[in-house]
């Protein structure tokens, strides 16, 4: 067993309990477990199995990463980085609030969430094979099944918690595997679509984490049959950090939209998607203070 460790300042206004929120959906902890101001998480970083450790006091996240075997500085050094951009040290939500602060809505949910980062997933496959279990059904159904795909095909790591399968394991799982893990033939199909895609290089997906060329990663994706806006720009957001997809398909952003315009109708996907568009490039940025605005209402 090997231990590494490394630190990262955080900001004054970061906000640990939404990252730890965003961790905690599967209250049974298969591949995460979330305590005060702490994640234990089972990741693969370029096909090694490891178990991440963040502890968060103090103004920083200190980092301990245990694995079976030694990280080269080629794997430990871009894994530095991937952690502060799963925190969302790296999105420019000060940029953000100064240019939106005085907007006449917006400007108000702003002010009721400083600080609001988008937590990421470990890789980018994590959020592409997220996207698609969470196609058309509701998020209780989609965290069963993405544990289910886990207990499946995921990888233990030292403490005991399974590695969300990587686009190699789902291949190996086949469409009978992941049947038997409750997906419907065509979420099964598209999720080996895209594993075969990984595997061949026509989705590159970890080489694109330096600068991620989000057109190049839209025109890929969608020319695979299964994957739709909604699946790219979340896969874009949550994987890449990319905060311009427009989410207005998003059925919790259509929703906390309409709460937020104080509108008795529902809002369709059409305006949402309009009135989205006089925020770009931060998008995908305000359909996550809208997600947001829904738990403060709750």
């Amino acid at each position: 067993m090997v231990e590494y460790r490394f630190r990262l300042a955080l900001p004054a206004d970061f906000r640990a309990d939404d990252f730890l929120r965003f961790h905690r959906r599967d209250t049974q902890a298969v591949a995460e477990r979330v305590g005060e101001r702490r994640l234990e998480k089972a990741l693969r970083w370029r096909g090694t199995p490891l178990c991440l450790c963040l502890e968060m006091a103090g103004g920083w996240a200190e980092a301990r990463v245990v694995a079976e075997e030694a990280l080269g500085a080629g794997i430990l050094a871009p894994l530095e980085s991937r952690v502060a951009a799963m925190l969302g040290l790296t999105q420019p939500v000060d940029e953000f609030a100064r240019r939106h602060a005085v907007h006449p809505e917006l400007g108000r949910l702003i002010a009721r969430l400083p600080g609001l980062r988008v937590p990421l997933t470990a890789t980018p496959f994590e959020a592409l094979s997220w996207a698609v279990t969470g196609q058309q059904i509701n998020v209780a159904a989609a965290v069963s099944l993405r544990r289910k795909l886990i207990q499946a095909a995921g990888r233990p790591v030292p403490g005991g918690l399974l590695c969300p399968p990587d686009a190699p394991e789902v291949l190996a799982l086949g469409e009978a595997g992941l049947r038997a893990a409750g997906f419907s033939q065509a979420k099964a199909a598209c999720l080996l679509r895209l594993s075969e895609a990984v595997c061949d290089g026509t989705l590159p997906l970890d080489d694109w984490l330096a600068d991620p060329p989000a057109e190049l990663i839209r025109e890929r994706l969608l020319a695979i049959r299964g994957i739709g806006p909604w699946t790219v720009n979340y896969t874009l957001l949550r994987g890449f950090g990319w905060l311009d997809g427009s989410l207005h398909g998003d059925v919790a952003v259509r929703r906390a939209l309409q709460g937020l315009l104080g509108r008795p109708e529902r809002i369709a996907a059409a305006e949402a998607e309009a009135w989205l568009a006089d925020f770009a490039p931060w998008r995908a940025l305000v359909a996550a203070h809208l997600w947001a605005s829904l738990a403060l209402a709750a």
